[in-house]
């Protein structure tokens, strides 16, 4: 976001807390893990400040610094366990101060605050692209993301035994898979699974994969399903995925639905029999298909990345006007 609104003709100034990885430069000023004096003195200096998540530790100053200020919520304001802490009180209450709040997602608006402005998040457009057309893609189902039982993976390769069980009812012949890339603490169990579900020759693991090679990846297949049991606040998976040409079958809890808007599916939540529904109904409706990745191009358009960063810059400049 900062390399848009400096490209875009505006002097930048970055505060954070990460230290420095590999030997990246940037175009504007990074401050990494400011003392108060460096805090104060950049909030003197700035004309707004813009919290891309709430940081208390980085924006104190502005209760003592009339400035105006920008807050993104990029996820939920609780405990892992749902719970509020004092922590989550104190941010709700440092909303009060802000000029404008900008919300990932209808569901962190709904959640969080009922009079933020909704700017769904932008994906890595000149990464994820399409470069094998429908007609050619070989494979069926994928699901990429950590392998952690928030996110659902159990449930997809469930639905596929019985999406297969039911297709088999109709054609003895029928083959189908299911391309499972990430990795994580639950990787050994999936693959229990697999074979307790007699799915070795349907169901793939591959691992982790990035870039080029996870963009070629999703290229082979058709359709992407994302069954987090988790919430999630926005979901950037389903656009990349998108991106790649294939059909998002989602969960329909947190900010899922709007991250696929009208050119993907939304299952309910936790419930294997809703995916297997949708699994089906898309996988045998060729006219259905080629609307949704009609639907996808106008959809994509309002997360490249220069889209989002143009909203996000017409709220910080009323802000500043205001």
């Amino acid at each position: 976001m900062c390399d848009a609104f400096h490209n875009s003709g505006h002097q930048v100034r970055l505060l954070t807390r990460t230290k420095e990885k590999g030997s990246r430069t940037f175009p504007f000023k990074v401050i990494r893990n400011p003392g108060k004096y460096s805090l104060v003195r950049e909030h003197l200096w700035a004309d707004i400040v813009f919290e891309n998540n709430l940081c208390l530790r980085l924006s104190w100053p502005r209760l003592f610094i009339n400035r105006p200020g920008v807050v993104a919520i990029r996820t939920w304001i609780s405990r892992v366990d749902g719970r509020m802490g004092w922590q989550d009180r104190l941010k709700f209450e440092w909303l009060k101060h802000a000029s404008a709040v900008i919300a990932v997602s209808s569901a962190i608006k709904n959640s969080c605050w009922d009079k933020a402005v909704v700017i769904g998040n932008p994906y890595r457009s000149t990464l994820f692209q399409i470069q094998t057309e429908q007609g050619s893609r070989e494979l069926d189902f994928v699901f990429m993301g950590r392998l952690v039982s928030d996110k659902g993976v159990h449930l997809a390769i469930k639905a596929l035994r019985k999406f297969i069980n039911q297709k088999k009812e109709v054609s003895a012949d029928f083959q189908t898979s299911l391309t499972i890339i990430g990795d994580g603490p639950e990787a050994e169990d999936l693959k229990m699974l697999v074979r307790e579900l007699q799915l070795e020759h349907m169901v793939f693991f591959t691992g982790v994969l990035r870039g080029k090679e996870l963009v070629r990846r999703l290229n082979e297949h058709r359709f992407l399903l994302v069954p987090s049991v988790w919430n999630e606040p926005f979901g950037n998976v389903a656009l990349e995925g998108m991106a790649c040409g294939l059909i998002p079958i989602v969960s329909s809890g947190g900010g899922l639905p709007d991250a696929v808007g009208d050119a993907g599916l939304v299952f309910k939540s936790g419930n294997i029999d809703s995916l297997v529904e949708h699994m089906t109904s898309i996988y045998e409706d060729p006219l259905r298909q080629y609307s949704m990745h009609m639907n996808a191009r106008n959809h994509l358009t309002n997360h490249h990345p220069e889209v989002v960063a143009d909203r996000y810059l017409e709220v910080l400049q009323t802000a500043v006007r205001s």
